[in-house]
């Protein structure tokens, strides 16, 4: 099956909606076509010592090509958000945008669009997993175990 059928048949794709498709269906459909390249290994590489900075552990930052100021000003400024949730969300945006950089204009239907799909779909898959029962279930189970001295 021709790259440009599986981008044109996958369901759309949006920042803030339920993943339209499991990733088992996906990965059935793209086959190994679907692996990010080099130049997103390198984005994300760069993306992650953006965050480290912020976080300011800029010793861990790991060698890169090039370097964005555009990406590491949206990451500071996510990162500056004192609200948890929030700032996870501006960073998720941030990583959803950056994945867009895969898809070439010329060719909007090819390799890099599915790549870009891939990363996004991984994020919508992530960020439907959370839920406020979840975290409140989570800390419940927590303080429940640090009332008994399991630390």
């Amino acid at each position: 099956m021709s790259i440009d059928y599986v981008v044109a048949s996958l369901p759309a794709l949006s920042f803030g909606a339920p993943a339209p498709i499991s990733w088992a269906k996906f990965a059935e459909m793209a086959g190994d076509d679907a692996t990010p390249p080099a130049e997103w290994t390198d984005l994300e590489t760069q993306l992650r010592n953006a965050l480290a900075e912020a976080r300011g552990g800029a010793k861990f930052k790991r060698p890169a090509g090039g370097c964005s100021v555009f990406w590491r000003n949206r990451i500071a400024t996510a990162y500056a958000e004192k609200d948890v949730a929030r700032r996870d969300e501006l960073l998720d945006k941030v990583w959803w945008d950056a994945a867009g950089e895969l898809t070439a204009p010329a060719a909007p239907l090819g390799r890099g669009a599915l790549q870009t799909y891939a990363i996004r779909l991984k994020i919508a898959l992530r960020r439907a997993a959370i839920s406020k029962d979840r975290g409140n279930e989570a800390f419940d189970r927590l303080t429940a175990e640090t009332r008994k001295g399991a630390w």
